[in-house]
């Protein structure tokens, strides 16, 4: 492993920050921190980066024990939401800023900031002032300076969250891209679990203070290990007693969570190709989401939200509606898992 952290554990007064915290991250990986408001993630970064210190752990770099190394001789790059630019300088000067700093020769710096410049796609923009940017083109700015000394890992704090929607999206395939081009190690923080799914190699989800799984984001999306996950992941509905549901056979927990991709929807009986575990519902609420309608509805007093295409015959508020539940994830205290339909056994019915 590449990084390591090893039984970290940091509070601040009576806050568990981090709550014994150890994972591995291999050489190249573009790392996802995700998690919600208070979960740790931002201080397991910043105690990484230096600007932290454990109470107590290892954390380890090539090898390397970093505790008692200053942050500045970490060999890392940081990027910060709010982009950190020095608004007096250019373009060209905040990306040469660290290189001038480590009092490297005139000639290697300016080569240095063109080729990163070029990387950014900034290229005739080099005596601009950050006041003359895009939010995107800003925070282009700061990676590439947190890249000008050529750190060995890069750390990304919450990088997207200043950035309007559209510009989002396209910053975070332009970053996934060229990160992988670069094979630079990299962990960024997001609480936004779309950002963490599209952008992330993998993913390693927090919650008060310790590490909850990590996977792929398939692994992580499919087969949450934990209620938190199970709940945290997707569009999540929780679901106090399932037994009311049918086609779904007894188990040692009682709680179950239902997201919108395990119901297939239909207005009619007859469009659904299986007949016995169908629920029928009423619809409380229809919400044109763009692509598809978002229809809430409730089975008995469970209350329940699926998609349906666009293409198909509108529902509206009243109607009644026929469900099939074909998946399910129970949870107790500790412990999530897969249930599926019992009562399905003919191939799986295309989805609508």
């Amino acid at each position: 492993m590449y990084v390591e952290l090893k039984n970290i554990k940091k509070t601040f007064k009576d806050f568990k920050a981090s709550d014994d915290v150890s994972f591995g991250i291999e050489k190249g990986k573009l790392i996802g921190l995700l998690g919600p408001s208070g979960s740790g993630k931002t201080t397991i970064l910043r105690m990484i980066a230096g600007l932290e210190t454990p109470d107590s752990g290892d954390i380890i770099i090539d090898g390397v024990r970093v505790n008692d190394i200053e942050a500045g001789k970490r060999g890392i790059g940081f990027v910060f939401q709010s982009y950190a630019l020095f608004r007096h300088m250019t373009v060209f000067d905040n990306i040469a800023f660290g290189l001038n700093v480590q009092k490297q020769d005139k000639k290697k710096i300016k080569a240095r900031v063109e080729e990163l410049i070029k990387l950014i796609g900034l290229e005739g923009m080099e005596k601009r002032y950050p006041h003359q940017l895009s939010g995107g083109q800003r925070q282009r700015v700061a990676f590439a300076r947190a890249l000008a000394p050529n750190p060995h890992l890069l750390l990304l704090d919450e990088p997207f969250a200043a950035i309007d929607a559209k510009v989002r999206q396209e910053l975070r395939t332009w970053l996934k891209k060229t990160i992988s081009e670069l094979n630079i190690t990299s962990i960024f923080v997001t609480h936004d679990q779309d950002e963490a799914i599209e952008v992330a190699d993998e993913i390693i989800v927090t919650n008060k203070g310790r590490i909850e799984q990590k996977g792929t984001p398939m692994e992580i999306y499919k087969n949450p290990k934990t209620p938190f996950v199970a709940q945290f992941i997707g569009e999540s509905a929780v679901i106090e007693d399932y037994s009311k549901l049918k086609g779904f056979g007894d188990s040692k927990f009682t709680k179950a969570i239902v997201r919108p991709e395990f119901i297939q929807l239909a207005k009619n009986k007859a469009e659904l190709k299986y007949i016995h575990p169908v629920e029928e519902g009423i619809v409380e609420d229809v919400a044109f989401r763009g692509s598809s309608i978002q229809i809430t509805f409730k089975v008995g007093d469970i209350t329940l939200t699926a998609y349906r295409s666009l293409e198909h015959d509108p529902i509206k508020v009243g109607d009644k509606v026929f469900a099939l539940i074909f998946r399910l994830y129970v949870f107790n205290d500790t412990e999530a898992y897969i249930l599926e339909n019992n009562a399905m056994t003919d191939p799986m019915p295309v989805f609508i």
